[in-house]
């Protein structure tokens, strides 16, 4: 439940205007299930950040941004990533940050903000049909020699909140997993799109492509996000016939009580480069 993409190294120019790839709270309206204008997604970035954070950050590095590097966050969601690129870039540096709702995002942190207009620039790519053009877009906003990271869920890859299923409540919190990915799924969303970032990058013309995986298990943070994920879509799962109050209320207190050791599906984290 979890994307990032930026366009890192020469990278894009500033102020161009774009789409954007799917992040956390990047929705199309009425159709994407975790909406970042809801009171819910602040805490979801916030505990999405402790979780993969450190893992994008790693990317940043291998991928050679910083001092002077022009960067790209696209779907950006939170702040945190905007702002770890602009102490990576320096005061050389430029970073923009876009999304359909930057409402999160803070115009005087450093970094640029740009709001899409989705309907005119459909460039979602987990949850439209067209994903080759929304990362062409991308690519071709890259200058000769810079890179594309792209991280996506792979939901499919890994479909458990409990990895060890021993008892009611653990079975339980997969069940609303379940119910959470039909949700999705119901709203175009492509479960499996994570696995398929290498091929399409390749496809897009990048070179030097390679891409990563990582998933937490248990903690803190897991059982946050979690538990703001289900409030933020609890509506929906009534409404499907999905789940029903008991059951959504005794998953969150199982998870409040800190009885389930919850995992996310695999973030997927994909690169290449535009030839020079």
């Amino acid at each position: 439940m979890s994307s990032s993409q930026s366009a890192v190294g020469p990278g894009p120019e500033p102020g161009r205007n774009g789409g954007g790839l799917v992040a956390p709270g990047s929705p199309t309206e009425n159709r994407y299930l975790l909406d970042n204008a809801r009171v819910e997604a602040g805490e979801r970035f916030t505990w999405l950040a402790e979780l993969f954070d450190d893992v994008t950050r790693g990317h940043f590095d291998r991928l050679g941004v910083g001092a002077g590097s022009r960067c790209w966050e696209v779907g950006a969601g939170g702040p945190s990533v905007p702002e770890a690129l602009v102490a990576a870039v320096g005061p050389t540096g430029y970073v923009l940050a876009s999304d359909v709702n930057p409402a999160w995002l803070d115009p005087d942190a450093g970094y640029e903000v740009l709001r899409h207009d989705i309907v005119a620039d459909p460039l979602v790519l987990v949850h439209v049909p067209d994903r080759a053009r929304a990362l062409a877009a991308m690519v071709a906003a890259l200058r000769p020699g810079g890179w594309l990271l792209v991280e996506d869920a792979d939901t499919e890859l890994q479909p458990l909140a409990c990895l060890d299923e021993v008892g009611p409540a653990q079975q339980r919190a997969n069940r609303l997993r379940r119910a959470v990915r039909e949700l999705m799924t119901r709203r175009g969303a492509d479960m499996r799109y994570g696995r398929t970032l290498p091929r399409a990058l390749r496809a897009a013309g990048l070179v030097d492509v390679a891409a990563t995986g990582s998933f937490p298990v248990g903690g803190v943070a897991c059982n946050r996000l979690e538990t703001a994920t289900v409030r933020m879509v609890r509506a929906e799962l009534l409404a499907a016939g999905l789940a029903d109050d008991a059951e959504i209320d005794g998953h969150l207190a199982a998870v409040d009580a800190g009885e389930l050791d919850l995992t996310l599906a695999p973030l997927i984290s994909a690169w290449g480069r535009r030839p020079n």
